[in-house]
């Protein structure tokens, strides 16, 4: 399984299936070389995005 360094999201595939060097996610935005197999480090990711995502939305 592989998970999007940024907000821990298993919804990342590859931007072009011939370039297996990029990745996109599709919940973040993301797009990069590295991703995450690891899905300890995607529960801790996912959590601190979402506890991110919650402060931005109340300063807003």
């Amino acid at each position: 399984m592989r998970f999007c360094p940024r907000c821990g999201s298993k919804n990342i595939d590859w931007v072009l299936p011939q370039d297996w060097s990029k990745w996109e996610c599709k919940v973040c935005g993301y797009i990069g070389a590295f991703i995450i197999e690891d899905s300890k480090i995607a529960d801790e990711i996912k959590r601190e995005y979402l506890k991110k995502q919650g402060k931005d939305k109340g300063q807003g």
